[in-house]
């Protein structure tokens, strides 16, 4: 596959992002990809959907547990996570996400509209509302110092620096020549705090460090030895690229255009062990206007962003489109032949066309 890759972008002329599929658990190859700066989650649902894939929810925290414990030795401090699921399997992973780090930002709803429910009915189902959703929750890392009196958040710890350079909180406002906003904003422990602009913060540091006392410094350092710079302290907080006018409600149906893979070869998939000629050869394929959307919005060109359960790899293709580089991986062969495929497609095609 790294061969034809290579030849496709030869081909081109054109500079294009690396991208790996490794067709086989994910869990042998985390260890090999380069540190992501957005991992996008979109496995067991705990509905039997796929091999593997639990019978229930209540077993998706198990399923689940390699997988955080290798998102969160690998993550950068600034790397987000987008888990899609079911509400109830969503809980039922949430808290072992909690535990292992990870903050919980929002629940993005997929509203896939009443046509959704059309042979989606039982005895069970008609005794409810019907459901025509599923979640992308996001998640980012939970900033945090090592410090001599334990581990503190970033809240905590920027009060903390600037107590221990024996400095009142006021002249936090001198540091950053405002008038009482750096105490309020920066300094402060409740829910009103900012997290301090990187040329904001970057006067702390060096205000603390020239009227601080001595014997302490420095203050603001993360090795004991280098201040933090206001580059460095950017770098700590995740990518977010605003778009004016989006909430967090996605209205669109569940793919049933020429998006959608199916066994007959629309779109150029190659032909798979599949039921069914015209049948999708993936039951829940994301629209990849999501995935861009999400990644255009939490990643810079140039970012690493991983897809561990691919399936046919909607966000490793979306990645490919928007300039960034994709390590994606996936169990079941016809769905990873789609998705080699797709992920050929991607790296030479003009953005527009993806």
């Amino acid at each position: 596959m790294a061969d034809e890759q290579a030849r496709a972008q030869a081909a081109s002329g054109v500079a294009r992002p690396r991208w790996s599929l490794h067709r086989g658990d994910v869990l042998d190859v985390y260890v090999e990809w380069p540190r992501p700066a957005l991992i996008m989650s979109d496995g067991a649902y705990g509905v039997g959907g796929f091999p593997g894939d639990p019978r229930t929810p209540s077993e998706l925290a198990n399923w689940y547990a390699p997988h955080i414990e290798n998102w969160s030795k690998f993550a950068h401090p600034a790397t987000t996570l987008w888990f899609w699921n079911t509400e109830i399997g969503w809980a039922n992973v949430h808290p072992l996400l909690d535990e292992a780090g990870w903050d919980y930002v929002q629940s993005i709803v997929w509203d896939k509209g009443l046509s959704h429910i059309a042979g989606n009915v039982n005895g069970d189902t008609i005794r409810q509302f019907p459901v025509t959703t599923e979640v992308c929750v996001f998640y980012r890392r939970r900033l945090e110092f090592e410090t001599a009196e334990g581990v503190m958040s970033a809240k905590q710890w920027l009060r903390h620096e600037w107590r221990r350079a024996g400095l009142p909180l006021y002249r936090a406002n001198e540091a950053c020549g405002v008038a009482n906003a750096a105490t309020r904003k920066y300094l402060t422990q409740d829910w009103l705090w900012y997290f301090p602009p990187p040329e904001m913060l970057e006067r702390l540091v060096v205000y603390a460090n020239r009227h601080g006392d001595p014997q302490g410094a420095p203050y603001y350092s993360v090795d004991g030895a280098s201040l933090l710079t206001a580059s460095e302290w950017s770098r700590l907080r995740h990518v977010w690229t605003h778009v004016h006018g989006l909430t967090n409600v996605w209205p669109r149906p569940a793919l049933h255009s020429d998006e959608r893979y199916k066994g007959n070869g629309i779109r150029s998939a190659p032909r798979v062990h599949n039921p069914g000629r015209h049948a999708a050869v993936h039951l829940n394929q994301k629209p990849i206007e999501f995935m861009r959307r999400i990644i255009t919005a939490a990643t810079r060109p140039g970012d690493v962003v991983w897809e561990p359960f691919g399936g046919l790899c909607s966000a490793a293709a979306a990645a490919i489109a928007s300039g960034r580089h994709a390590c994606a991986a996936e169990q079941v062969h016809h769905f990873a032949d789609v998705a080699e495929q797709r992920l050929l497609e991607a790296s030479t095609a003009p953005h527009e066309n993806l």
